[in-house]
Order: C-alpha cells, then structure tokens, then sequence
C-alpha cells in the first residue's frame, strides 16, 4: 500500500475522475441502486480528503453526465436529492480542508433546489484556495465544444475576433473549464475503460489509469496507488526521451 509520504514530489496538477459502478456494486450486494449512489458519496469524500491531504490543486468529478438524463426518472430524482444533501453535509469538510468548490456542465438544467444548492455551496468556499473540487454536472464534452464553437462563431460573424487569430488560448477561454489547467491525470474505476464523452479537449495528454475497483470500494489508498503509477510514467508531450533528458 503507498502512503501519502512516498508522494511528495511529482504531484499531478489536476486529477480528474470518472467515478463509475454505483450500480454494480449495489446489484452484487442485492440492493437497490440508489443504495450505490449513496455508498458512492463516501467515496467521493475519501478522494476528496486524500487529495487535500497530498497537495493536489484541482480534483474534477464526473457526478452527472447529459447522458444520465437518459436514466430512468425515479433514479435521477435520488441522484439531484444526494446532491442537494451531500453537498449541505460536506460543507464542512470543504471548509476544514480549505477548498473552493467549482462545478461546470449546462447548470440551468439542474432542478431548482439542486442548482441553488450548488451555487451556495460555491459562494460560500469561493475564497478558499488549497484545492479547487470541480463536480462536472450535466456535462457532456461534446456540447461543451458545440457551445464552444457557436460562441467564437458569432463573434467572428459580428467582427469581433478573426478567424485567424483563434488558438488554443481563445478556445480554452469558451469552455466550461476556462479557469481550471488541463488534466494530468484521468482515473476511471469499475474495469471500464471507456472516455465517455468526460474533458475530450482537456485530456489531450492525460495519463489515464483504469482500476477494477467499484467506485464505492475506492479509497484515498487506491487514489494513492493512482497517483504512484502516474509518477513512475514518462511524459513527453510528442518529445523523446532524450530530450528530456
């Protein structure tokens, strides 16, 4: 098992998680799914502490993606009520560690009490600067980039960018994540080893590492295990080795 201590240096910047098999592990104990989601929150605040505790400065979730609107209504509904009463329960957790909660996705989309919730729980951890928790909420990277794309089209239709100038730069400026660094490291638990529509652009030159561990079994030790593998890995971003070194 790594400890925190073997993790002082080489810290990813940002981590991002897709936090996947709620379900199957509620099916295997013979429980309802909810009984998953519910188990999964502990997760959530085992991740969320560990990261904290080793220094990482932006922790992204994948809590919602469009396509779960997809999910049967009665399951939806118990996924906005776990987010209204974890997010009044972990406002003390996110104080005591010093971090800012953030959320990105099409917000307007959330029912009403979800959505106020979330935005009083960002008032209030606003000024909170060790690490930025980031829960994407009815996010889908693809409609972030339609949005994207429609947002620098109308500014070039009415003469207020050219074609010519747009980059990376102007494009990370029309994301969701316009204030949050590219991912280093992308973490997908349950043995899926999938993207699913989560940070396409962001990801460019993650690590991505894939457990079998459902996400409700998962621990900071196994984050720690995560953050080991990412740190025995080379990254060249399209260098040689040589170059490097």
């Amino acid at each position: 098992m790594i400890k925190k201590e073997q993790l002082n240096t080489n810290i990813p910047g940002h981590v991002a998680v897709i936090m996947d098999g709620n379900g199957r592990w509620a099916k295997k104990k013979g429980l309802f799914r909810a009984i998953g989601h519910e188990n999964g929150t502990k997760a959530v605040r085992e991740v969320v502490e560990g990261a904290a505790e080793i220094n990482i400065k932006h922790l992204t979730l994948y809590a919602f993606s469009t396509e779960n609107w997809n999910r049967p209504k009665l399951e939806i509904q118990t996924l906005m009520k776990l987010l209204v009463s974890s997010l009044k329960k972990e406002i003390k957790t996110l104080q005591k560690n010093n971090i800012k909660l953030n959320a990105i996705g099409n917000l307007d989309s959330l029912p009403e009490k979800a959505r106020n919730e979330l935005l009083e729980v960002i008032e209030k951890t606003k000024t909170n600067d060790h690490m930025t928790l980031t829960l994407a909420l009815s996010y889908g990277s693809r409609e972030e980039l339609i949005k994207t794309v429609q947002e620098i089209s109308i500014k070039v239709k009415n003469n207020v960018l050219s074609p010519h100038l747009i980059n990376e730069a102007v494009i990370n400026k029309h994301l969701y994540t316009t204030n949050l660094p590219d991912v280093d490291l992308l973490i997908r638990t349950s043995g899926e080893r999938r993207i699913s529509n989560f940070l396409l652009w962001q990801i460019a030159y993650a690590e991505l590492y894939f457990t079998k561990i459902l996400w409700p079994d998962f621990k900071r030790s196994d984050l720690f295990e995560a953050v080991f593998d990412y740190q025995q890995r080379e990254r060249r971003f399209g260098k040689t080795s040589d170059q490097l070194s």
